[in-house]
């Protein structure tokens, strides 16, 4: 499909530690952080469960100045951004993949507030889906 790729993701989670923030050569600040995201789905027994999703994401720029130093372990965040995809090879000479998330947003979110319906409550119905 050339002409109308779309790469845009929004998901909120949780940082699983304290951002690291670096200065490049360049200048130009970095800042990676991780997020723990919950899904929830209806397990074999009918039940509601939570199962965490970890991903890692980079900050660029102005935005991870303000990221590093001003969140910290534990915060409840909302990352705009796009996924990019790496690949790297071991010093043992494995090939080894990942997808990470490109930042061009990261908003705190309040404690006490929630992101979507199914983390602080359990959905009604029978869909596995829980929208």
């Amino acid at each position: 499909m050339s002409g109308f790729d779309i790469n845009q993701l929004t998901i909120s989670g949780n940082l699983t530690g304290d951002p690291e923030l670096r200065s490049l050569n360049s200048g130009q600040s970095l800042c990676k952080i991780r997020i723990a995201h919950n899904e929830r789905y209806k397990n074999g027994a009918g039940e509601w469960t939570d199962r965490p999703q970890y991903f890692d994401v980079t900050v660029w720029g102005g935005i991870g100045d303000w990221v590093g130093g001003h969140l910290s372990k534990g915060d409840k965040v909302v990352v705009a951004g796009r996924l990019k995809w790496r690949e790297w090879e071991t010093d043992g000479g494995s090939k080894r993949q990942a997808v990470d998330i490109t930042a061009d947003s990261v908003v705190p979110v309040p404690r006490g507030t929630t992101t979507d319906a199914g983390e602080d409550s359990t959905p009604s119905g029978d869909d596995d889906i829980p929208f």
